[in-house]
C-alpha cells in the first residue's frame, strides 16, 4: 500500500490528504478506489491518440470484468488491491463501469448534449466514486442521498477549477459558459451541498474521510456564484494555507 499511497499523494493530493483523517485500516479501503479513479482520469490525457486512450480505459473495464468473473487479479499496484477490495466489500461493478465509460468524454471534443448529460457525467465520476468509497466503509442505502449530493457539489467544484485547462485542451466543458449560467450552475451545487448537510444524520461518523474529499466545494462554489468570471480566469482556488487550514478544521470538528 505504500506505493499506492505515494501515487495518490503525488497524483491526487487533496483526496490523499482527506484520507489521513481515517484509521489506517480504512485508508487501505479508500486508496485502491482513489487509485482506480486516478488511473482512469489520467488515461485520456496520456496520449493524443484516441485509440490508445480507449485501450487504456478498456484495460480498467477488463479489470472490472475479471473481478466479476473471479479471475485472479492482475499484478498491478492498483488493480490487485482494487480487486481484493471490490470482492471483500461486494461493491456494485456497474458503478465502476459507469466511471470508466464517463471518462471517454475526455478523449474526444464533443460538448455535452445538455445540462442533464453534464450532471450525469458528474454523478458517474465523482458521485459514483464517493458512494463506492462510502460503501467500502460500511454505509447503508440511507446515506446514498447525502453522499451523492456531496459528490455532485465536490465534482462540480473540481470541474469549475478545471475549466481553463479543459478549454486549453480543446474541450467544451460547460453547456453554457455565460457568466449568468455559470453562476446558476454554482448555485445548484451549493443547494446540493446544503441538502447533503441537512441530511448529515444519515451519514455515519466513520464516513468523515469520504465526505472530507469535498471540503473545498463550498468555498469554490460560493466564489463561482458570486464572481463567475473567475472560472475562466482560473482564479477560483484559495491559497494553499487557507485550503489546508480548512481541511484541518473540518477534520478536527467532524463537520464536513
Amino acid at each position: 500500500m505504500t506505493a499506492l499511497a505515494e501515487k495518490l499523494r503525488l497524483g491526487d493530493p487533496d483526496r490523499h490528504a482527506a484520507t489521513l483523517a481515517a484509521p489506517e485500516e480504512e485508508r487501505a479501503k479508500l486508496w485502491p478506489l482513489y487509485g482506480f479513479n486516478l488511473e482512469i482520469a489520467r488515461a485520456p490525457w496520456m496520449t493524443t491518440e484516441p485509440m490508445i486512450s480507449e485501450m487504456r480505459l478498456q484495460f480498467w473495464a477488463d479489470v472490472l470484468d475479471e473481478i466479476d468473473s473471479g479471475t485472479a487479479p492482475r499484478a498491478h499496484e492498483v488493480a490487485s488491491p482494487l480487486a481484493d477490495l471490490w470482492r471483500a466489500c461486494n461493491l456494485p461493478l456497474a458503478l465502476g463501469h459507469e466511471m470508466v465509460a464517463a471518462r471517454r468524454w475526455d478523449i474526444y471534443r464533443e460538448p455535452f448534449a445538455d445540462e442533464a448529460a453534464f450532471e450525469q457525467h458528474l454523478q458517474a465520476t465523482n458521485g459514483n466514486l464517493m458512494w463506492l468509497a462510502a460503501m467500502s466503509l460500511g454505509a447503508d442505502q440511507r446515506a446514498e442521498g447525502p453522499v451523492r449530493d456531496m459528490g455532485y457539489a465536490a465534482g462540480l467544484a473540481n470541474w469549475l477549477l478545471a475549466v481553463p485547462r479543459l478549454e486549453a485542451a480543446g474541450r467544451i466543458p460547460l453547456v453554457d459558459g455565460r457568466d449568468s449560467a455559470v453562476a446558476a450552475l454554482a448555485q445548484s451545487g451549493l443547494l446540493r451541498l446544503k441538502r447533503a448537510r441537512a441530511n448529515r444524520g444519515y451519514v455515519p461518523a466513520n464516513l468523515l474521510p469520504v465526505m472530507l474529499t469535498g471540503w473545498q466545494a463550498g468555498a469554490i462554489l460560493k466564489t463561482a456564484a458570486r464572481s463567475p468570471h473567475l472560472v475562466q480566469a482560473g482564479q477560483l482556488q484559495a491559497s494553499e494555507f487557507t485550503r489546508r487550514g480548512s481541511l484541518f478544521l473540518r477534520a478536527l470538528t467532524g463537520r464536513w
